[in-house]
């Protein structure tokens, strides 16, 4: 592929990322040139994903009949897939973006591949009982991810991938707490039967005001849970290179704060999309700078024994 066309790939791949997610978007700048390219071609290619099985474009505009043919596209999608990872360069950008991405970085394919099979997950409807069900979809749409990621920043100790896969755990967790409205909107519930019941909700239903309060301390029982991987997270960072542990570092701000403000707005703070402001990601990048210097001077040594651990590792 000629050099023109590699920039086409990485060009195509900045576009997803600006459009579809600011909070990634805003934290990846501060990756060095080579991380940038790979981190954001590795993002294209989930956000691609993501999009074809939802029926949505960057996240939004879903169609109305999404789940039809859900089926095909994931297949589709797997066949794409599986002939990125055995190297051979894709007419479309978006495989083509994977192929790079996991030759750089020698990642294994099951990883993609397992991204895929949470994506299936949501084509069968899976529902959740336990909270252990939910940490286990939230691997696969989120952990995975984090752990590329970080084989992307050079890592390789085990150890140090179960840190990333929290922190896409901690963070697919805050979406499914900030998003459970809208969720339930498309017949889908990530909140575990356990959990719900625990709060007096059987079932979530969207336009129930009198649930909103219920539902609202359900949420905030999973953002608490949501902190515990949040702060496994921060142990890992020590071992990731400094620039590459600031971008990490600001992510995980961001998205703590998203769960924040849908703390502090109450069940109202579902009336709008839960977010932060450009002026609030720029202090929070700020603000990550002590938590990289933390985790490299007075080193936390949270014990994730208790926590929820991926694939293989058990």
């Amino acid at each position: 592929m000629s050099a023109m066309a590699e920039d086409s790939v990485v060009a195509s791949s900045e576009a997803a990322i600006r459009d579809g997610s600011k909070s990634f978007a805003a934290a990846a700048r501060l990756f060095d040139k080579s991380t940038r390219d790979d981190a954001v071609m590795l993002y294209a290619w989930c956000r691609h994903c993501d999009d074809v099985i939802d029926g949505q474009t960057l996240g939004h505009d879903q169609e109305a009949d999404f789940r039809r043919g859900q089926a095909e596209r994931l297949a589709e999608l797997r066949r794409k897939t599986k002939a990125a990872l055995e190297g051979g360069q894709a007419e479309d950008e978006i495989f083509e973006a994977l192929r790079r991405v996991v030759a750089n970085n020698a990642i294994p394919a099951i990883h993609p591949q397992e991204l895929l099979y949470g994506f299936q997950m949501d084509v069968e409807e899976r529902h959740y009982a336990t909270l252990d069900d939910t940490y286990e979809y939230c691997y696969h749409v989120a952990g995975v991810v984090g752990v590329m990621m970080a084989m992307i920043m050079g890592a390789r100790d085990p150890a140090v991938l179960d840190r990333a896969s929290d922190l896409g755990i901690a963070f697919q967790l805050t979406n499914i707490a900030r998003d459970v409205v809208d969720d339930a909107r498309m017949g889908r519930c990530y909140l575990p039967d356990e959990l719900l019941a625990r709060h007096g909700v059987t079932s979530v239903d969207p336009d129930d005001p009198e649930q909103r309060r219920r539902l609202h301390n359900a949420a905030l029982e999973l953002l608490d849970i949501a902190d515990r991987y949040y702060d496994s997270a921060l142990v890992g960072m020590a071992a990731l290179p400094p620039r590459s542990a600031w971008a990490i570092a600001a992510a995980r701000r961001v998205y703590r704060a998203i769960g924040a403000r849908l703390r502090s707005g109450g069940p109202s703070a579902w009336d709008r999309r839960v977010s932060t402001t450009r002026a609030q990601k720029l202090a929070l990048l700020s603000t990550a700078l002590l938590d990289v210097a933390t985790s490299r001077i007075a080193p936390h040594r949270t014990n994730r024994t208790a926590l929820w651990t991926r694939p293989g590792r058990g």
